[in-house]
């Protein structure tokens, strides 16, 4: 089959895009931003729905696991798009919710089972390949969202889901008064080695009582939002966490991506330990129902386009971008959530925010 598309886009498009890394040829490539959202659209209306009895039938339920419904809008139906595979075996499988659109693995993982997926030395894939540029992205992301990130003196960040500290580190540099949690001990370690000033904690926000006493200006969720098994639950938690005036960063995996929409089950995003995959359809009903006064975005064109040092031609960067635009499908999702009204007259800046009524 990949033989196949390959022949058929050589065709098309003869070797002008060979070199154009993977990730970026959808979004250049003349035409085919409309081709991948029309084979999306008829992807979906084929999919069958089925009751969520039905689905527990056809589909087989691991020790850890747990069936559900939407998480977003509490649908029980379900359409099975897609079964992800990869290293050392792991499989799963993700459905769509008929009603709101949400994607979401099905089984899904216990919540009281999630320590299971970072026990081993998840840190060492954290610090790996993983890690490279990933403060780049980092600092791409803080800028996209200025003033947010500019100065942190006098301001309390906590880092939810901080690894080995990669972030932390760019925050005390900045001036935040930072803390993080992670599940991983290992990297709670390895971050607290690194840092000078911030300090990283193993477990949940509950458990550390600096932490549980709340009182922060930034809350940031770099690439965890899809690691949580009960979204509303941890918002909820995020959002009492807040200070007046205060915001939570997120970055993400997007559910929107033309790589989703080309690639399917072989989507970069669809990886061991995710769990539910957002969009900016489907994130507003998150924050509306936990509480959350308006959101913003920053699209996400890629690190490389952003930083400068791509090798596409000028023609091309122009095309990506809208494309990137025009079907919001950038492969990555990065917003910011306003606690409150506070929040969005101090830092709105220059970004488009939509309000979210409760």
């Amino acid at each position: 089959m990949v033989s196949v598309k390959r022949a058929a886009a050589k065709l098309l498009f003869g070797a002008r895009y060979d070199k154009v890394p993977w990730g970026q040829r959808v979004y250049v490539r003349p035409g085919e931003r409309l081709v991948r959202e029309a084979q999306w659209r008829i992807k979906v209306a084929g999919a069958k729905t089925m009751p969520l009895a039905e689905y527990r039938r056809r589909v087989p339920l691991g020790e850890i696991e747990e069936f559900l419904s939407c998480m977003m809008c509490g649908e029980s139906r379900q359409q099975p798009l897609f079964e992800p595979t990869g290293g050392n075996g792991w499989r799963y499988r993700v459905v769509r919710c008929p009603s709101c659109g949400f994607l979401y693995r099905n089984p899904n993982i216990r919540p009281e089972r999630l320590a299971d997926l970072y026990a081993d030395s998840y840190s060492s894939f954290l610090t790996g390949k993983y890690a490279e540029n990933r403060q780049r992205r980092y600092r791409l992301t803080m800028d996209a969202f200025s003033p947010v990130f500019d100065d942190g003196k006098g301001r309390r960040l906590l880092d939810f889901g901080c690894g080995a500290g990669l972030f932390l580190e760019l925050a005390e540099q900045r001036g935040f008064d930072a803390v993080g949690v992670d599940l991983s001990p290992d990297s709670v370690e390895q971050a607290n080695a690194r840092l000078s000033h911030a300090r990283a904690y193993f477990g949940a926000p509950e458990d550390v009582p600096e932490i549980a006493a709340g009182g922060f200006d930034v809350i940031t969720l770099w690439s965890v939002l899809a690691h949580l098994p009960r979204p509303l639950e941890d918002f909820e938690r995020f959002r009492s966490l807040l200070a007046p005036g205060g915001v939570l960063l997120i970055l993400t995996v997007n559910a929107s991506s033309l790589l989703l929409k080309a690639y399917a089950s072989a989507w970069s995003g669809f990886t061991k330990n995710h769990l539910m995959f957002y969009s900016s359809r489907t994130l507003p009903t998150l924050l509306r129902r936990t509480g959350f006064a308006g959101v913003a975005y920053a699209p996400h064109y890629g690190d490389t386009i952003e930083e400068g040092t791509t090798r596409l031609p000028e023609a091309m960067r122009v095309r990506l971008r809208r494309a990137v635009e025009s079907s919001d499908g950038g492969n990555m999702m990065r917003a910011l959530a306003f606690a409150d009204d506070k929040a969005i007259e101090t830092w709105r800046g220059t970004l488009g925010v939509r309000r979210l009524k409760a």
